[in-house]
């Protein structure tokens, strides 16, 4: 008897589950990691077979229900054309066929990607550390080592820094007491033999340049004010470099726009309108704030009880700034009509083809929360 083909499958490995399809010649696997996926439900939205469907994502993501999963495909009815994949804005999905990473929609140009023009100038970049403590999706390299002040065993600090630096000696004044080569390893007093017949301390101070980091202590230290150190920053060394890792990215603009020098710049996949109807919010829920991958959701400061005023208190609220419309959080939020959102362009670089053209009206359709349980275990968005 021959083995009837295709053949499906589903297995968990750890936080990843991998739907299988195995054909007479070839194996494909869809791979969801669960550690990365956000439940944006941008892939179910995306999906030409519409073999994906959004579970319950606040509870996954709140860590409340066991084992779950934010997504589920349907292994059978799923074609494995990997335009989930490509749609992803978090990465966190995969196609393997036959054991490696493909995508022949890609590799046939068949299919445009996200323009997310990330881009670090590094003549600007001071390579401190504001983008990677900012970056809720831990997108920035930092590729910088590490200086005393992070780390005893790191770099001396004077190492950070390009300096013109010159030391002097008033030989006149000095008394070659040695006080400032006990201080610092970069000065050493030298004596010359003690002789009756002069009856005087006499020899030289010699200093190294390389060991001098400019700091002054000597001459302040020196009780016959004899010694003079002037220092010129030719400026910083710049050691490193910091990069982005575009995969990884959701353009959420936290680095951009917190750049202390303005050398970040990246383009927002999305472009449109998202709206907190905070009045209609019951509040005490904050799964919206727990959802969102971008930390762009907040519940807004009570303000002094004095200044509060009947029905003007603000339960939740939203930073369009770093909000990159990804949807999370109306999937999440359990009351009816509270988050709308609505994209009006998606920045993509590559061929505009029918099929993408189909995705991008789906994408485009406002929505706005309210969890339909029309089956267990999936949600549904009201569509406007």
């Amino acid at each position: 008897m021959s083995t009837l083909f295709p053949k499906f499958s589903k297995t968990v490995d750890g936080a990843k589950i991998i739907m299988e399809q195995r054909l007479l010649q070839n194996t494909n696997k869809l791979i969801l990691d669960n550690d990365i996926c956000t439940g944006c439900g941008i892939c179910a939205e995306v999906c030409p077979e519409t073999a994906i469907t959004v579970g319950a994502v606040g509870g996954v993501q709140r860590g409340l229900i066991d084992d779950g999963a934010t997504i589920h495909v349907n292994e059978a009815t799923c074609s494995y054309c990997g335009i989930c994949v490509i749609m992803c804005p978090f990465s966190a999905l995969s196609l393997e066929i036959d054991g490696k990473e493909s995508l022949p929609l890609l590799e046939k140009d068949g299919f445009p990607t996200y323009d997310k023009g990330t881009s670090i100038d590094l003549e600007k970049c001071v390579r401190c550390t504001i983008c990677d403590d900012v970056c809720p999706r831990e997108a920035i390299d930092r590729d910088v080592p590490l200086f005393e002040g992070q780390d005893k065993d790191g770099l001396a600090k004077g190492q950070a820094v390009n300096l013109n630096l010159t030391f002097t000696v008033d030989t006149e004044k000095c008394t070659y007491c040695g006080v400032c080569g006990t201080l610092c390893e970069a000065i050493n007093v030298l004596h010359n033999p003690f002789s009756p017949e002069t009856g005087n301390v006499t020899g030289e101070v010699v200093w190294d340049e390389t060991l001098c980091d400019g700091c002054n202590v000597c001459a302040e230290a020196c009780h016959a004010d004899a010694i003079t150190i002037t220092r010129e920053a030719l400026g910083p060394a710049l050691l490193g470099e910091v990069t982005i890792i575009e995969e990884d990215c959701c353009t959420c603009l936290w680095c951009e726009k917190n750049c202390p020098t303005e050398a970040i710049k990246m383009n927002k996949i999305f472009e449109g309108e998202i709206i907190f109807h905070a009045e209609k919010c019951p509040g005490g829920c904050s799964t919206c704030v727990d959802v969102c991958p971008a930390n762009a959701v907040y519940l807004p400061t009570p303000p002094p009880a004095k200044d509060l005023k009947k029905n003007q208190e603000q339960v939740v609220a939203v930073n369009t700034d770093y909000c990159i419309l990804c949807g999370a959080c109306v999937y999440a939020c359990p009351a009816e009509d509270v988050i709308y959102l609505r994209r009006d362009s998606i920045k993509i670089k590559g061929k505009e083809t029918d099929l993408f053209n189909k995705i991008k009206a789906k994408l485009c359709e406002p929505r706005t929360s309210k969890v339909l349980e029309d089956q267990v275990g999936q949600v549904e968005l009201k569509k406007l």
